[in-house]
């Protein structure tokens, strides 16, 4: 541990300033140093939003995360002006324009921070940025980047050793690895989703400020990132809808209905495709020997209206452990079916089968639900339908769904006490001109 405290930064990257200021009070209650402006909040509110954590928290420093790329005396004159203590300098910036920051900092009254996102070699871009005056550098993983499981704690080590400033982290940290930063030397500590999409700002605020102070990991739930052997149970965690946010509102399927018992099953899992014909059950039930544990079997017949998969052929892929059938086509037994609890998914219910002509193909490129499905495409199936997700964004997805979850269990939490989700959006504002 190092002799100084951790400073432990909230980044509030709200749209709206005044769910950044509720945010804001309820972190500062539970310990944290400084409260940054963050760049979704100076974009959405301006300097405004700088003003009105200055006047509202007058003993904390203010960070304005304003990510100068140019003209950077002007900007931090006019953040330092507003309330700033702190004014962000991209790394990726001329050294002119890191200079001319620094000198009108010292003027205005702000220390400059280089964050450096982006760029290639860190430790040299820090040294050259400490020559030239700044008070801190920051080891920024950026979101997109976490989502694809990236972490900082190598980077930042080397970074700590080389580095003339102290060093501050930023990245997708949480009670559990917020100390590793510390012990990898980090400075200062900026932590945003992990405090400001909580439930409980103020009680997460305080765990991960006691993770700080001993050193010790504290476990979380959520605000993690997950790795590629861990996607199955991220996207257990979430819902279709939070994946089809996730994806900007694609890759949901129309038309497949669930057949589910239990209305919390959840089904996850690589794709095993199937295209055959309306009522030509061989190929979907040759799929079940295919399949390996965990795999979804998505059938294309069409959207034909002839039963193709019944109880029997349910108890075969429970047997193996096989999640779920997605059928654009009809399943029939379903008394059987929902008794057994095997989760299947299909456009139509009918009485009638078809025969095991064999026609078809496994394996290949396929339609359900009007969706492009590929093998080893992962599917995520619950009572709100089916997703289908492009297998090399499986692990950037699984992660984007989670954040959607954590976003709207905040939301949950403030209509809870007594807003309404018009109020929380600010939907009248944000609504579209022309």
């Amino acid at each position: 541990m190092p002799a100084e405290r951790p400073i432990l930064q909230v980044a509030l990257d709200f749209e709206n300033l005044n769910r950044a200021l509720q945010a804001a009070r309820e972190a500062v209650a539970g310990g944290a140093d400084w409260v940054e402006a963050g760049t979704p909040l100076i974009k959405s509110e301006g300097l405004n939003a700088v003003r009105e954590l200055k006047r509202t928290f007058r003993d904390q420093r203010i960070v304005a995360d304003m990510k100068i790329m140019d003209t950077g005396g002007f900007e931090v004159e006019i953040a330092a002006k507003a309330g700033a203590d702190v004014v962000t300098v991209l790394g990726a910036a001329d050294d002119d324009t890191i200079a001319e920051a620094v000198r009108s900092g010292e003027k205005y009254g702000a220390q400059v921070m280089v964050d450096l996102l982006g760029v290639a070699d860190p430790g040299a871009r820090a040294a050259t940025a400490g020559k030239l005056g700044v008070a801190y550098v920051c080891l920024h993983v950026g979101i997109d980047q976490q989502m694809r499981g990236n972490d900082p704690f190598e980077a930042l080590r080397s970074l700590v050793k080389v580095s003339p400033v102290p060093v501050a982290v930023a990245g997708g940290l949480n009670s559990e690895t917020a100390p590793r930063a510390v012990e990898a030397g980090a400075r200062v500590i900026i932590v945003g989703g992990a405090i400001t999409k909580s439930e409980k700002i103020t009680e997460a605020t305080r765990i991960l400020r006691e993770a700080l102070d001993s050193g010790k990991a504290a476990p979380s739930e959520l605000f993690r990132r997950y790795s590629l052997d861990q996607i199955r149970e991220a996207f257990l965690k979430v819902s279709s809808p939070n994946v089809t946010d996730a994806q900007q509102r694609k890759g949901a399927m129309h038309g497949i209905l669930p057949r589910l018992k239990d209305p919390h099953v959840k089904v996850a899992g690589p794709a095993v495709t199937v295209r055959t014909l309306d009522g030509d059950w061989a190929k979907p039930v040759e799929a079940i020997d295919r399949a390996e544990r965990g795999d979804v079997i998505v059938v294309d017949a069409g959207g034909g209206v002839t039963g193709l998969w019944g109880e029997l052929a349910s108890w075969s892929a429970h047997g193996k452990g096989i999640a779920g059938v997605v059928i654009d086509g009809a399943a029939r037994d379903l008394d059987a079916i929902l008794d057994l609890g095997f989760p299947v998914f299909s456009r139509h219910v009918a009485p009638d089968a078809g025969d095991a002509k064999g026609h078809g193909e496994i394996g290949v490129e396929i339609l359900c639900g009007g969706q492009r499905v590929r093998p080893g495409d992962w599917i995520v199936g619950d009572l709100s339908g089916v997703v289908v997700v492009p297998r090399e964004r499986a692990q950037e997805i699984a992660n984007r769904s989670l954040d959607v979850l954590e976003h709207e269990n905040r939301v949950r939490e403030e209509i809870r006490r007594g807003s309404t989700l018009g109020k929380v959006q600010s939907l009248e504002r944000w609504e579209k001109v022309g």
